[in-house]
C-alpha cells in the first residue's frame, strides 16, 4: 500500500517532526502541517521522500479549510500540535492561559478533525491519533507517580486541556466506530522539546515518542479504539 497518506499537525519540529519522518519511512505520503511555511519547508526537505508542506494554523478555521481543500484522501490524521502556556497551578493561572490552552489543545483538534473527516472517510482504514499527555491522567494525578511533584498541580491549563482532549478522543471513537475508525490518545512522556521549559535538557528522545504514535497510526482493523496509550504501548488510565 504505497498510496497511503497522513497528515501530522505541528510537524515542523519536535515529536511531530519525528512522527512525519517515521510515517514517510513507512511509505506514506505525509503532509507536514506547519503554521510557519519556512519552517515547514525545512522539515519537508529534511524528511525527503514523499513529504509535502501543508501550511496549517490549527487555530484558524480559514487556514484549516484551505489546507483541507488540498487533500483528496487521508488515511491517518495525527493531531500533534499543542501548547503549554505556563507551569502555573490553577491558583496562579489566569483565564487567558486556560483559553489559549483549550483553543489549541481541544477546540483546534475538533475543528481539524471535523474538517478533514470527509477525506478520512474515503480511506478503507482511517486512523486518528491525538497526542495527549500522561499528566492529563486523573488516575495518575491522584496516586503516587514519579512524573509529578507531590501535592502540586503545575501546568494546570495544559493538563486540564489535555484531559479534555482525552474525553474528545473517547467521544470520537464511540461516534465513528461503526465506520471503521481507530481513534486513540497517546501519552508521549517528557521529551527533549520546547513544550516544557527545561525539557530540552532533561527529556527523552522525541523519536521514541513518535514511534508510539506511528504504532497507533498503523493499527490493524481488529486493533483498539477509544483508548489511552503510553509511548511504549502500555495502557494509561484515564
Amino acid at each position: 500500500m504505497n498510496d497511503r497518506t497522513a497528515l501530522v499537525t505541528g510537524a515542523n519540529k519536535g515529536i511531530g517532526r519525528h512522527i512525519a519522518g517515521q510515517l514517510a519511512a513507512e511509505g506514506f505520503t505525509v503532509y507536514v502541517g506547519s503554521r510557519d511555511a519556512g519552517r515547514g519547508r525545512r522539515a519537508v526537505e529534511e524528511i525527503g521522500g514523499n513529504a509535502r508542506l501543508l501550511v496549517l494554523d490549527v487555530t484558524d478555521p480559514d487556514s484549516i479549510a484551505k489546507a483541507a481543500a488540498q487533500v483528496d484522501r487521508l488515511d491517518v490524521l495525527v493531531n500533534n500540535a499543542g501548547i503549554n502556556p505556563s507551569l502555573a497551578t490553577p491558583t496562579e493561572s489566569d483565564a487567558e492561559e486556560f483559553r489559549r490552552a483549550y483553543e489549541t489543545n481541544v477546540v483546534a483538534v475538533l475543528q481539524v478533525t471535523n474538517t478533514f473527516l470527509p477525506v478520512l472517510r474515503r480511506s478503507p482504514h482511517p486512523r486518528i491519533v491525538n497526542v495527549s499527555s500522561g499528566t492529563a491522567s486523573l488516575t495518575w494525578s491522584t496516586h503516587p507517580n514519579p512524573q509529578f511533584t507531590p501535592g502540586r498541580a503545575g501546568s494546570a491549563a495544559y493538563r486540564a486541556s489535555k484531559a479534555g482532549l482525552n474525553a474528545l478522543t473517547l467521544f470520537y471513537a464511540q461516534t465513528l466506530a461503526e465506520e471503521g475508525f481507530k481513534i486513540n490518545a497517546l501519552a508521549p512522556g517528557l521529551r527533549a522539546t520546547d513544550l516544557v521549559p527545561g525539557a530540552s535538557a532533561t527529556g527523552g528522545d522525541p523519536a521514541e515518542a513518535a514511534g508510539g504514535a506511528v504504532r497507533l497510526a498503523l493499527l490493524p482493523d481488529d486493533g483498539p479504539t477509544g483508548e489511552f496509550f503510553s509511548w511504549d504501548g502500555t495502557g494509561v488510565p484515564w
